[in-house]
């Protein structure tokens, strides 16, 4: 009998043993209970860009409440990066780290901090290249919400139209954009594109600043448009100068305001009609989730996949449209974005980039594309790469 007492004791604690033993594994293998992580950006809150940047900062803390210690370094520029970034990696001891600018310094760097997940808003063609395993781009496909700001300004532009206030010779949109890269030049085709698929007629003019931010140069950029005749005006920059331009317009000749990445509706109430932001709530917490539960951050993010590069549009929630005023839009607005939403969110990309038109490089004339079998944005990159000017209907403002 004892010799039954003593098998089942040890049985017992080899159960007990074998318990234990598994608890602490799967707290080895369950990542960190508390992550430190860093915020690198640009400029400051007071911006539009970075404004709407730090808002993914903020579902982070309303998400994880203490178990995020947050340090965020704010008016970095990109060739100045290295210090604050080397601050967070060595001496705050960051597990992640987020930066919202375009410097190639980060990849760099990645390489000396192994231990540590490096990921930057993308900057560039991510497509075959070779970075560290613990540096990562990502970016949601804007392209999709200037396509439905273009409806949205297409059916005002329609409306005026039809109410005899410009005719059909003044569906004229003005872009203030910061400098000709393919990021921008993607952006302003798609809200171009999106204007001529409910007023085909329409046409653009394009106004370089050739800064990221600069309040007096936007809001001449945008003064320039409306004085060229430009009834509609969105913008690629970075402060609320373009708003306020369209805002002083008069009751009599009002020119129409559509934002990006900040709603401009409290600045410019009478002239916004309505603001697409790309959403990096979803990426920056499903990452630092990652790195919570020690699995890699690709393997955890909703998106398209390319490598360690990351791109989504409304399907995954990376793009919102915001703020339709509906004092200001016209009849039928709200349908109209809501269908070809529901397009992007089925999956169906190819209708933005298409139609009889044929783009020219600006950088190399012998560079052309012809867009009658269509165009798909972000294909293999989260970096938008269509860099073609459309001549026939865009003009570039000097």
């Amino acid at each position: 009998m004892k010799r039954v007492y003593i098998i089942t004791v040890l049985t017992c604690l080899a159960v007990l043993a074998a318990f234990v033993l598994g608890l602490n594994f799967l707290n080895l293998s369950s990542g960190k209970d508390h992550v430190k992580v860093g915020f690198i950006y640009d400029n400051d809150e007071s911006t539009p860009y970075t404004y709407n940047f730090s808002l993914a900062k903020d579902a982070l803390e309303k998400k994880y409440g203490d178990k995020v210690e947050i340090f965020t370094c704010s008016n970095v520029l990109d060739e100045e990066i290295e210090e604050p970034l080397r601050d967070l990696a060595e001496d705050k001891e960051c597990d992640i780290i987020f930066f919202n600018g375009y410097s190639e310094l980060v990849v760099k760097l990645a390489v000396e901090y192994p231990g540590i997940q490096f990921c930057q808003t993308s900057y560039m063609d991510m497509y075959g290249t070779t970075v560290p395993k613990n540096y990562h781009n990502f970016k949601g496909e804007a392209y999709q919400g200037r396509y439905v700001s273009g409806i949205a300004a297409g059916m005002k532009i329609k409306q005026m139209i039809a109410d005899g206030l410009i005719t059909e010779d003044q569906a004229i949109v003005g872009f203030v954009a910061a400098f000709p890269t393919s990021e921008l030049i993607s952006g302003y085709t798609a809200f171009l594109l999106g204007v001529r698929s409910i007023v085909p007629q329409a046409v653009m003019k394009v106004c370089y600043t050739h800064t990221w931010s600069s309040y007096a140069q936007e809001k001449a950029a945008a003064q320039k448009l409306i004085s060229d005749g430009c009834v509609v005006i969105t913008l690629h920059t970075d402060t609320i100068g373009p708003a306020i331009s369209c805002e002083e317009t008069s009751e009599k000749n009002p020119v129409y305001f559509i934002g990006f990445n900040q709603s401009m509706s409290e600045v410019a109430p009478a002239a916004s009609l309505v603001t697409s932001r790309i959403c990096w709530e979803p990426y920056v917490t499903a990452a630092v989730d990652a790195v919570m539960t020690n699995r890699t951050i690709e393997s955890v993010v909703s998106g398209n996949i390319h490598g360690n590069d990351v791109s989504a549009g409304f399907e995954d929630g990376w793009v919102e449209m915001e703020d339709l005023n509906l004092q200001v839009a016209a009849p039928g607005t709200l349908e109209a974005m809501n269908n070809a939403i529901d397009q992007f969110k089925r999956g169906k990309k190819d209708f933005v980039f298409k139609g009889d038109y044929t783009g020219v490089n600006p950088e190399n004339p012998s560079d052309t594309i012809n867009l009658q079998k269509g165009y798909i944005e972000n294909e293999n990159t989260s970096y938008p790469l269509f860099h073609y000017l459309l001549t026939d209907i865009i003009t570039i403002e000097e």
